[in-house]
């Protein structure tokens, strides 16, 4: 290769500026990364590794080329409006069964998640997407929350940070990715996909905040599979409703958070330590999620951040161990093929069957007999 002086000059003051002092190399099948310092080191000693730099921006430009937005996204709406259909009809049930004074373990969560979604809407306290029902909120002052949240010695200290894909949170996938961190965030509902892993080495300026939507996520980011060796270091979640006092927490009833966080159990990412952070408007905070009725498998909070107040919950809620497949009903493991692929895995390697749950058809008082049985 020819090359002048001034020419590595002026290409190493160009890599300079643009990757403030460091050059990140990873490659977008691989896990470990390799870092190179220029400072005080010969130019010309690390110089083979621009081709290999530029060589990994035109993998993820390439990708990125030819991941097809509208059809990914034209997908993602269908399955959105499905799922908040189900979800519009579960509740329904729900208050059905209450009216009807039947045990079901769900019912009372049904109740605290309409009482908060009517009030939002009644005093017009969220932005889009409307009306907030079935949905984790997109509250007034999610940007400002994020903000206190991103000032936590927990986040300052993270290196990969596990965000879920709602409206409210994309300024803390923003903080991530500009704070140099490694985000981990789902495909929505886990139905197009698994994880995505995106760093801001694969994006630039004028990406990264597409980035942060479900669409860039999928766009730009590395998807990963269940054998990946990854730690997270801080679980960002989105709510309906959290008890400050005691750290419970509900989402919108799909469940999709705790999937996500026994998957990352499963996989050895994160253990009882790894802090959970939500946040959340004011009006979200309750004082009557009944700490006895939850379930093994919900997810309690650590840390909760609203545009106004942080508060440490100090919570004695023991954290999910991992996938509760006797909670799985048929239809869930259905729609989620990342699920079907862990449940297959875990039958071969132990040589069990996997109990499954009672089926979301079921009225409730079937789904009650099946659930002591």
């Amino acid at each position: 290769m020819h090359t002048n002086t001034a020419d590595l000059v002026h290409c190493y003051l160009k890599f300079r500026s643009m990757d403030s002092n460091m050059i990140r190399l990873s490659a977008p099948s691989t896990y470990n990364h390799n870092y190179y310092f220029f400072a005080n080191k010969k130019f010309n000693h690390h110089f083979a590794s621009f081709s290999f730099r530029l060589q990994s921006r035109k993998n993820y430009n390439s990708k990125a080329k030819e991941f097809d937005e509208s059809a990914f996204e034209a997908e993602r709406l269908i399955l959105d409006a499905k799922a908040r259909e189900s979800m519009a009809q579960t509740s329904k049930r729900m208050m059905e069964t209450i009216a009807e004074a039947e045990d079901d373990p769900k019912a009372w969560k049904w109740v605290i998640r309409k009482r908060v979604w009517d009030l939002m809407e009644a005093q017009n306290i969220a932005q889009n997407p409307r009306p907030v029902h079935h949905r984790i909120p997109n509250f007034i002052g999610a940007s400002a929350a994020a903000k206190k949240l991103s000032e936590l010695e927990a986040f300052g200290m993270a290196n990969c940070v596990k965000v879920n894909p709602d409206s409210p949170q994309k300024q803390v996938r923003f903080i991530t990715l500009s704070d140099g961190k490694k985000l981990l965030t789902p495909q929505p509902r886990l139905r197009t996909g698994f994880f995505s892993v995106l760093e801001s080495s694969m994006l630039t300026p004028s990406t990264i905040n597409e980035a942060c939507s479900s669409v860039g996520a999928a766009k730009y980011g590395r998807p990963i599979g269940l054998d990946e060796k990854i730690k997270v270091d801080v679980i960002v979640i989105g709510s309906v409703a959290v008890d400050p006092k005691t750290g419970a927490r509900l989402g919108k009833g799909e469940g999709f958070a705790e999937l996500e966080y026994g998957m990352l159990r499963y996989m050895g990412a994160i253990d009882d330590s790894t802090q959970v952070i939500t946040s959340v408007h004011d009006c979200q905070l309750v004082d009557d999620i009944p700490v006895e009725k939850l379930l093994v498998h919900d997810v309690p909070v650590d840390i909760l951040c609203t545009s106004t107040q942080v508060i440490f919950t100090d919570t004695a809620i023991p954290k999910p161990q991992g996938i509760y497949w006797e909670k799985l009903s048929p239809e869930k493991l259905g729609q989620i093929r990342i699920l079907r692929e862990l449940k297959s895995r875990i039958e071969r390697e132990t040589g069990q069957n996997l109990p499954c749950g009672p089926s979301e058809k079921l009225p409730p008082a079937a789904r009650a007999k099946h659930r002591h049985s």
